[in-house]
């Protein structure tokens, strides 16, 4: 990939005139409190051209900068090199081949896995030739832009200096295995798992999972809850690449029988990343997941999880209780972590004392006594538990109520004046009851010491910048998410259409939808006299919870996100899809 500088953009624009440093202040502050690049806020904030910001890059990552709207440009330009697809879903065009390498001109030179994408598809290395302004690219591969045709640029580079190098290297390196395409830096096992993390990073992974086959080694990223195939690199560089990975992470590399975890950290783009890393035994080798653990995504703050505003209200009180147990429940990979991490954030101020027993803290924060678990020498839950006990602590955050003698230390805690706050794997928030129950809590316990459950599920946000109002939705989705017409007819419904900025798929970012409920008198009742998870769900809907699948609808009709994308976490009970076959 083309070497980035080591100046920044807002940099690199007060040196060419473009702004000052008064107005990169501005565009500083709006970036770090809206999540967007530098250039992105210069340009959204009127302060600069996107052209501007385009020739910025450029030099930055030292690459030529292309002007689409002049005619000397398309000289430099092979359409024929990218299926026409490709070049509407990646906002890329290509440019020449150069000694095996297909170079492309691009509005994002951090685009790795759209860049590495077509050069899988095209069986060749490739690269960054030029950068542009991407709504340039955009007309210009829609067949909008004001550039001149094909036929008036012949002309004008009939009528150019001679000396000029019109020609374009067509030529291709017969003699590589296409499978690989790799020169000889990018072979090594070490390049390879380096350029393998930092891509993984700047795609916004969160999950790396190198997976030995038969014949080769797959890798795979899981971006917004969806794994994408990367890449997949020979078997003989299958040794080399784990060795590599279980060195940096600290286990045994000659133990491949048994299953190991290990941490990696790395500054990667001017930020202190960890990576968790777990190591399986398999068939056709180890198979090793890194988890990409972000030190601000638990700092994201509470209106960005997203809560409505309705539900944020409730948890803000139900957190800043003096006693209790609030529970977050869901499967794997739902957000509950981070939910509480969030929380904890929010709640952490000097005149509170924090602890947390945890399997494995996966984020440091100042202020709060964290503790790992270490079953291998018996700190275990119920251990830590015991210990904060004595403390003296105001919270206490258990990772996962596994087990009974858990559940009741944590209840314990809860009711001598203490506020708890733990995880738990069902699959609403009425069933943690139950759930409790049937690990042999007493029921009494358990309703005098919950104050509220809150179950929890991520799903995919549509791409801000691609996104379209969906003039013809599938009936059967909207019946499956219990969407009426009149609820239609008030809304705005968006569809997923895919660009450059969300690498084709409609979808950038991920935000929960959440069901919350708090225990009353009824809950209690029932819960003490053991009653079953349909009838605390009813409840729970009288006392004013909203589902999982009415709180998805929310966002639907907000336009942002998809029927679909919310049926995929929760439908209506019930529903015939052959009922509505006609529609």
């Amino acid at each position: 990939m083309a070497r980035r500088s080591k100046k920044k953009i807002g940099e690199i624009l007060i040196g060419l005139g473009v702004i000052d440093a008064g107005k990169l202040a501005a565009a500083l502050d709006d970036a770090k409190s809206s999540g967007k690049r530098v250039g992105e806020s210069l340009v959204e904030m009127g302060l600069c051209q996107e052209i501007d910001v385009a020739r910025g890059l450029a030099e930055q990552f030292g690459v030529d900068f292309i002007n689409l709207d002049k005619p000397e440009a398309l000289l430099k330009i092979d359409r024929s090199l990218i299926k026409e697809d490709q070049q509407r879903r990646f906002s890329v065009i290509g440019m020449r081949k150069e000694k095996g390498t297909l170079l492309l001109c691009v509005h994002d030179p951090l685009a790795i896995e759209a860049i590495d994408t077509i050069g899988m598809m095209a069986s060749a290395r490739a690269d960054i030739g030029a950068i542009a302004a991407r709504s340039q690219l955009v007309a210009y591969i829609a067949g909008e832009t004001s550039a001149p045709t094909l036929e008036k640029t012949r002309l004008f580079s009939e009528s150019m200096d001679k000396t000029v190098d019109k020609s374009t290297d067509r030529s291709t390196d017969k003699s590589t295995d296409k499978s690989i395409d790799r020169d000889s830096g990018d072979s090594s096992a070490f390049k390879f798992v380096e350029r393998m993390i930092v891509q993984a990073v700047v795609n916004r992974a969160s999950d790396i999972h190198v997976e030995p086959t038969k014949d080769k080694v797959r890798i795979r990223y899981r971006v917004d809850g969806v794994c994408q195939i990367i890449d997949t690199i020979p078997k003989t560089m299958q040794n080399q690449v784990l060795a590599r990975i279980k060195l940096m992470a600290g286990v045994n590399i000659a133990e491949r029988r048994i299953p190991q975890d290990g941490r990696i950290k790395q500054r990667i783009e001017d930020k202190d990343i960890d990576f968790r890393v777990s190591s399986c035994p398999a068939v056709h080798g180890e198979s090793i997941v890194l988890r990409i653990l972000r030190p601000d995504s638990a700092r994201v703050g509470l209106e960005q999880l997203g809560f409505a505003a309705d539900n944020l209200a409730v948890f803000n009180k139900i957190i800043r209780r003096p006693n209790g147990i609030f529970l977050v429940t869901g499967p794997t990979g739902s957000g509950k972590t981070t939910t509480l991490y969030s929380a904890l954030n929010d709640l952490n101020t000097p005149d509170r004392k924090i602890i947390t027993a945890e399997d494995p803290v996966e984020y440091a924060f100042k202020g709060i006594n964290q503790v790992q678990v270490r079953e291998a020498i018996g700190l275990t839950f119920s251990a830590i538990l015991k210990s904060m006990l004595r403390q003296a602590p105001n919270i206490i955050l258990v990772g996962e109520i596994r087990d009974r003698e858990v559940a009741d230390i944590a209840i314990q805690a809860a009711l001598t004046g203490h506020m708890v706050f733990s995880t738990l794997h069902t699959n609403d928030a009425p069933s943690a009851i139950t759930r409790l129950i049937d690990m042999g809590v007493k029921p009494f316990l358990v309703a005098s010491s919950i104050q509220a459950v809150m179950g929890q599920r991520l799903v995919r946000m549509l791409c801000e910048k691609c996104k379209a109002p969906d003039d013809a939705p599938d009936r059967k989705v909207l019946r499956l998410v219990n969407i009426s017409d009149e609820e239609l007819q008030n809304g705005t419904l968006m569809k997923a259409v895919g660009c450059a900025a969300c690498n084709g798929t409609g979808y950038r970012g991920r935000r929960a939808i959440f069901e919350l409920m708090v225990m009353n008198s009824e809950i209690r009742d029932l819960a003490f006299n053991r009653a079953t998870v349909s009838k605390v769900r009813s409840a729970a809907i009288r006392g004013g919870m909203r589902s999982l699948l009415g709180d998805g609808k929310i966002k639907i009709l907000k336009g942002m996100t998809t029927p679909s994308e919310i049926a995929n976490f929760a439908q209506i009970e019930g529903f015939n899809p052959t009922e509505i076959a006609s529609v």
